[in-house]
């Protein structure tokens, strides 16, 4: 009968559920209703599992809102675009801070005041812009690797490998390998998107070779609605075969789906498909029709700088008149990756592919207005320079203006930034003075984002029951309403019960707290 006969001591020690006894599941949950609130001789003689399941589901996510102690946050060191993307499980912030070198928080204010506004296309007259015969997309970033990626903005990329010391002192297929810890690169450098790749050891791969070199992409949505037709160009560089790589590769075009942040194309489950042209998986390159492809053997639309044992593969490259007009969202998604088995790579040694200036643009009429970039009040906002920075009250700054300090705000009277919150785009703006601190947000969600967060806590699990039976019988043609008055009282009590026992309110704590309210301020 005890509900912990079968853990003990040692699995719990050892394990990696701590804490986890003061919760219920909600499956739990829901399975203790159905056998206490439901059957014959209970006021819910009859009630489906998939609407007690459902309405349990809605009584997590009100009483995640409101009762149960918020325990979501994420913390991030704050990039010079002054952005931070809101938690895929976000429902509400609780509060935004940065945290000093002492580890302590200070408080970011919310601001009313600006934003960041679609920012409409104009002429020199200033007469709204609309898409021409041949125009740039606006909605298309970075396309000349002036700043570094960033998914929040322009390009969503994988991961480069760091720290590989795969082969360093290893012996495979008896040769010993010597390449102490090298990094891979993949990202912006000297104005170019540039990769820069090792050999790697995987003794697991067995689709594919265990000494190969990681399969990297980078891609970025464009919205192709009301568009028929595009033309890419790029330039790249593909370097000729040396030290042990071959047919060094970079290919760019437009495909439906993203790129695979999965970077090893031997994995024996779910290896990368970067290196190729039609993906099998939802994601990877699935570049679309284009009759006219010379690269490649496919006429899909992309181009291909191909690496060769007489020299690098180097220029300008184009895809034109490429037909979108059954589509409305694509990707531009390049792909670099040196192919095959790399067990002749020099240790060391590394491959160096570049790509550069992307003109992407498109033929046909639009008849949506045209986005001219950042806002001006957010370019604004964000170049303010901070100017107090007064970290004490107490060196006389403020003697000389006693009672001269009129109408101050009070939301404006601090030093430690502020912030706004882009719903649409979800993004969190902040002011120019946070940029490179360390950026914690404390959110609440709804408890539903994964199997493991639907569960309940024992001090709310009467709330739970409460609330579910209320659901279910304001929802029932056949109950009587004075019934149904009950048991909405008893809700809200069983709620406010599990709200003072959540406050986790202690006597002791109380009374130290109030002994400071007796101390005399002298004036």
């Amino acid at each position: 009968m005890g509900l912990l006969d079968n853990t003990t001591n040692q699995e719990y020690y050892q394990g990696n559920e701590y804490g986890s006894y003061q919760f219920t599941s909600l499956s739990t949950i829901i399975d203790q209703f159905r056998i206490s609130y439901v059957g014959e001789n209970k006021l819910i003689t009859k009630a489906r599992k998939a609407d007690v399941a459902f309405h349990a589901m809605r009584a997590l996510q009100e009483l995640s809102f409101d009762t149960f102690k918020s325990i979501k946050s994420q913390e991030i060191v704050l990039p010079d675009n002054l952005k931070m993307i809101l938690p895929h499980d976000y429902v509400n912030y609780t509060k935004l801070s940065w945290v000093d070198a002492a580890g302590i928080k200070h408080l970011l204010y919310p601001t009313k005041e600006t934003s960041n506004p679609f920012k409409i296309k104009q002429d020199a007259d200033g007469e709204y812009e609309f898409a021409g015969i041949t125009s740039s997309l606006s909605d298309f970033n970075n396309a000349d690797f002036s700043t570094n990626l960033k998914s929040a903005t322009d390009w969503s990329k994988t991961f480069a490998r760091k720290g590989n010391d795969s082969l360093d002192n290893e012996t495979v297929n008896g040769v010993t390998y010597n390449q102490s810890s090298v990094d891979d690169f993949f990202n912006r450098k000297d104005g170019k998107l540039t990769a820069e790749i090792h050999k790697f050891y995987a003794s697991g791969n067995t689709t594919g070779p265990t000494i190969f070199g990681r399969h990297y992409s980078c891609w970025q949505e464009i919205d192709v609605t009301n568009i028929d037709e595009i033309n890419i160009s790029a330039e790249g560089v593909a370097p000729a075969d040396a030290n042990g790589f071959v047919g060094a590769t970079i290919r760019m075009g437009i495909s439906k789906t993203k790129g695979d942040t999965v970077t090893n194309p031997g994995k024996t489950i779910n290896p990368s498909s970067n290196g190729l042209i039609d993906s099998p998986k939802p994601v990877g390159p699935n570049f679309i029709p284009h009759i006219g492809n010379d690269d490649g053997e496919s006429n899909l639309a992309y181009v291909e700088w191909l690496g060769t044992t007489a020299s690098q593969t180097a220029g300008k490259k184009s895809l034109a008149s490429v037909d979108v007009s059954n589509h409305t969202k694509l990707f531009v998604l390049i792909t670099m990756f040196v192919p095959g088995d790399l067990t002749g790579v020099t240790d060391g040694e590394k491959a160096t592919l570049t790509l550069d200036n992307i003109d992407l643009n498109f033929e046909g009429s639009d008849p949506r207005l045209q986005r001219d970039g950042d806002s001006t009040t957010w370019d604004n906002f964000k170049s303010q320079s901070h100017i107090d920075t007064i970290n004490k009250y107490d060196d006389g700054t403020y003697d000389l203006v006693v009672g001269e300090r009129y109408g101050i705000e009070p939301k404006n009277a601090q030093v430690n930034g502020s912030f706004y919150i882009d719903e649409l785009k979800g993004l969190i703006h902040f002011s120019s003075h946070v940029s490179g601190k360390t950026v914690i947000l404390d959110y609440i969600s709804d408890s539903l984002g994964t199997d493991a967060e639907m569960q309940v806590h024992k001090f709310a699990e009467e709330a739970m029951y409460k609330s579910i039976a209320y659901a279910i019988m304001s929802t029932s043609a056949s109950m009587p309403e004075y019934v149904v008055r009950r048991f909405k009282k008893e809700k809200f009590a069983a709620i406010r019960q599990a709200k003072l026992r959540l406050s986790n309110i202690k006597l002791e704590e109380i009374t130290q707290i109030m002994r400071g309210k007796s101390k005399q301020i002298k004036h």
